[in-house]
Formats: structure tokens, C-alpha cells, sequence
């Protein structure tokens, strides 16, 4: 599977399953933006490693995409630096957990914010670069959570079942220039964010796994190469999830 030439953009590109993804399209010969919001030598040093391992322009972009204007400019820099885009991964999101009789209003909007409307934002932005591709592909990080819900999460749980909502309406959209729109729900992966839960939470959830084992950032990246290839041509509107059985 090759992405040789082709221009891939990933929010929250700098940490976590962000960076393993940014790493696997890298992987596959294609040139890199990595967004991020925090972290700007953290971001850029990313860039830096995998332009020097994998022989690709790779760069970082500040924005945030919460913000309609800031993914707006997020999109036009990255045309105007790589000259096109062909892949969008909307990765980027946050949590912010409570029980909805103590979750605040700015709790539930601040999750919203960016993990819902920002996949508005930057997939309406990027829209017309990827029709006029002529190869576009936005792959959609949401969660298991959007699907089956969790105690605490109301604020997350709305926010990615709305991901997959945009996910299978933007399918049909697209689907007569040949640009494919599919999801990822990942679920138990060992990341920053997963690390700092209780370890009783931990051991709890993997309790849950049919597998036994936490799921590694590469498990997600691994399955975002292929829906980013040639291969995937056939797959849109899609939610696969990656949880190791969590769900089964």
C-alpha cells in the first residue's frame, strides 16, 4: 500500500494515537501536516523526525479546530504549503468526565466543541480541496463510546455519536467525486489520557476485553493506513471498531 505524493492532515497529530498516525501515513510515503493546539516544539519536532526517517515533507500547523476561522486558515496553509490535500484524519479530541447531575454547561460544550465541531469545522473546510483532488479520504477517530455509551461520559458520548453521524451523511455526499468518508471507534488504548485513569478503573475495563490487553496507538494507526490506501477504495460510510472485543 503506497501514499506516495499524496498530502495527509492530522489533527492532534503531535501525541498518542495522533502521532502513530501521522507516523503510519508517513510510513507509506505520504507528505505530513500535523495540527496541534499545545505543544509547538513537541509538534514540530514530530514533523521533523518523520520528514528525516521517511524521506517526506512533513510540517506542523498550530490551530484550533474548534474555532471555524482558525480551521479555515488550518486548510488554506496546509494547500498553500503542500499544494493539495488528499487525506483528512480528524483526530483530535479531549475529555472532561462527570455525572451530568455535577457535569457544568462548559464541561458538555467544551467536548462538544472539539470533538464534534471540530470535525465540522475541518471537514467543511477541507471539502473542496478534496473533491478537487481528484483522491480524497477523511477518516473520523470516534469512539466506542459513541456507540454504546458510559457512565460519566454523556458530554463524549454525544460528541462521538455525532462523529459517526457526520461520518455516514458526508459517505453519501461524497460519494459520486469518489472520496470515501469512514470512522474508527477505537476502544481501550493505551495512551497519556488512558494512563492517568485509577489503576482499579484499569483493571476493571480490561476485565471487559475479550483479548486481554489494552489496545496500542499503532492498532489504530495501522487500520487508518489502510482506509487512507487504494485498497479501501470500496469501504465508505463505515464504522469499524477496534477494541480488542471489548463490545462483543
Amino acid at each position: 500500500m503506497s501514499l506516495k505524493d499524496k498530502v495527509a492532515l492530522v489533527t492532534g497529530g503531535s501525541t498518542g494515537i495522533g502521532k502513530a498516525i501521522a507516523t503510519k501515513l508517513a510510513s507509506m510515503g505520504a507528505n505530513i501536516v500535523i495540527n496541534y493546539f499545545v505543544g509547538p516544539e513537541e509538534a514540530k519536532q514530530v514533523a521533523d523526525e518523520l520528514a528525516s526517517t521517511y524521506q517526506v515533507k512533513a510540517i506542523a500547523l498550530h490551530a484550533d479546530v474548534s474555532n471555524f476561522e482558525s480551521a479555515q486558515n488550518l486548510i488554506d496553509e496546509t494547500v498553500r504549503q503542500m499544494g493539495t490535500l488528499n487525506i483528512v484524519v480528524n483526530n483530535a479530541g479531549i475529555t472532561d468526565d462527570a455525572l451530568i447531575l455535577r457535569m457544568s454547561e462548559h464541561q458538555f460544550d467544551r467536548v462538544i466543541n472539539t470533538n464534534l465541531k471540530g470535525v465540522f469545522n475541518i471537514s467543511k473546510h477541507s471539502a473542496r480541496p478534496l473533491l478537487k483532488a481528484g483522491y480524497g479520504r477523511i477518516i473520523n477517530i470516534a469512539s466506542v463510546i459513541g456507540e454504546y455509551g458510559n457512565v460519566g461520559q454523556v458530554n463524549y458520548g454525544a460528541a462521538k455519536a455525532g462523529v459517526i453521524g457526520i461520518t455516514k451523511t458526508l459517505a453519501k455526499e461524497f460519494a459520486s467525486r469518489k472520496v470515501t468518508v469512514n470512522a474508527i471507534a477505537p476502544g481501550f488504548i493505551e495512551t497519556q489520557m488512558t494512563r492517568n485513569l485509577p489503576e482499579q478503573v484499569r483493571a476493571e475495563m480490561l476485565r471487559y476485553i475479550a483479548l486481554g490487553s489494552y489496545g496500542q496507538p499503532e492498532d489504530i494507526a495501522n487500520l487508518v493506513g489502510f482506509l487512507a490506501s487504494p485498497e479501501a477504495g470500496y469501504i465508505t460510510g463505515v464504522v469499524i471498531d477496534v477494541d480488542g472485543g471489548l463490545t462483543i
